[in-house]
């Protein structure tokens, strides 16, 4: 446990730092399952009404500094990937 009153203030605002970070990383994951589950099931249109959202949601999380931008840069190619495997089947 912290001794002094500045280790004292600085764990409670780890604690709701990090409970704020939760519901961010929350809603990333969310988003990106709801998209990966469009494209599994062939739904192209969804998927590309959903991509905006997910990109979004991602830049968001970097902005408030949840994820490195590098990490979110890969997350947003990968999303883009997986439209475009399920866009153009290969002949």
């Amino acid at each position: 446990m912290p001794n002094t009153k500045s280790a004292k203030k600085s764990m409670r605002k780890s604690e709701a730092n990090r409970k704020r970070n939760y519901v961010v990383r929350a809603k990333v994951k969310s988003v990106i399952k709801d998209f990966l589950l469009l494209t599994k099931n062939k739904k192209v249109d969804e998927a590309k009404k959903l991509l905006p959202e997910a990109y979004s949601t991602i830049d968001k999380s970097v902005k408030t500094f949840v994820l490195h931008k590098n990490n979110a840069a890969r997350k947003k190619s990968r999303l883009a990937a997986e439209l475009a495997k399920i866009e153009k089947p290969k002949a």
